[in-house]
């Protein structure tokens, strides 16, 4: 898994496009969704990962921002715990909004094992992350 998403092209777009398709051939499968469950989830999946990618995406350039402007000089920790908890308050309510409409649409037994595809496609990729702590002298 780790290395099929190490997505082929250079474009950032595309990188991210690959990794949400090799998701969603991961849900499918593990999921074992019908034909009919997948073409009722696949545009509202589709859609929340996009608003999660644009949020981390403003996120990632406020972070950035906040530590390259005036070297030497601590950025606004204030701001930028605010910012965090704005962050995870802000994907909370996505995730809410897309669980309600997904629990329209199919059996809660099939939203169960949606949402455990998702655990464990999470869960397989931070295992195949390499550990850049032994790199930095970090333990």
């Amino acid at each position: 898994l780790s290395t099929s998403l190490s997505a082929q092209g250079n474009d950032k777009g595309e990188r991210i496009d690959e990794m949400r398709s090799q998701k969603w051939k991961f849900l499918c499968e593990n999921a074992k969704l019908s034909a009919s469950e997948i073409a009722q989830i696949q545009p509202i999946f589709v859609q929340y990962e996009k608003q999660m990618w644009e949020q981390h995406k403003q996120n990632r350039d406020f972070f950035k921002k906040s530590f390259g402007k005036n070297k030497g000089v601590k950025p606004d920790y204030s701001a930028l715990n605010d910012r965090y908890i704005d962050m995870e308050v802000n994907q909370s309510q996505l995730l809410k909004a897309y669980h309600f409409q997904l629990r329209k649409l199919v059996l809660p037994e099939t939203l169960y094992r949606f949402y455990k595809a998702e655990r464990d496609f999470k869960r397989k990729l931070l295992q195949g992350m390499p550990d850049h702590s032994k790199h930095k002298g970090h333990k």
